[in-house]
């Protein structure tokens, strides 16, 4: 039964799945807008919303926690003075999944775009 099993796997272990999605993390915020397919976006948004609600709490520990997740300081530098402020009125909801039309050539999956609202 798949009872209480969250999130995607992705053909991964958990590993390489914990790797991936910070990958996937980082390229985030450092282009505010990605390509990728639609699942890959779903399960950032998961990851990427309660980063930005932190960062948008400005307090030195909530920092510590960025550069801790991101492994980055000029990520979480940018996420910190950058992206969090521009949010500091809104109560969530800070990405956008775009659905497109096209599919990916090899495979056929489902492409959307995942940016931050302005």
């Amino acid at each position: 039964m798949k009872h209480l099993k969250e999130g995607r796997k992705f053909s991964r272990e958990k590993g390489q799945r914990k790797a991936f999605l910070k990958s996937l993390l980082r390229n985030m915020i450092q282009h505010e807008r990605i390509l990728t397919t639609e699942d890959r976006a779903k399960e950032l948004r998961r990851f990427i919303e309660p980063l930005v609600t932190r960062a948008k709490k400005q307090q030195v520990a909530n920092l510590r926690l960025l550069i801790s997740r991101l492994g980055s300081k000029d990520l979480a530098f940018k996420l910190y003075h950058e992206i969090g402020p521009r949010y500091a009125q809104r109560r969530g909801g800070y990405t956008r999944i775009e659905k497109l039309a096209l599919r990916r050539k090899n495979d056929g999956a489902k492409m959307a775009y995942i940016e931050f609202v302005k």
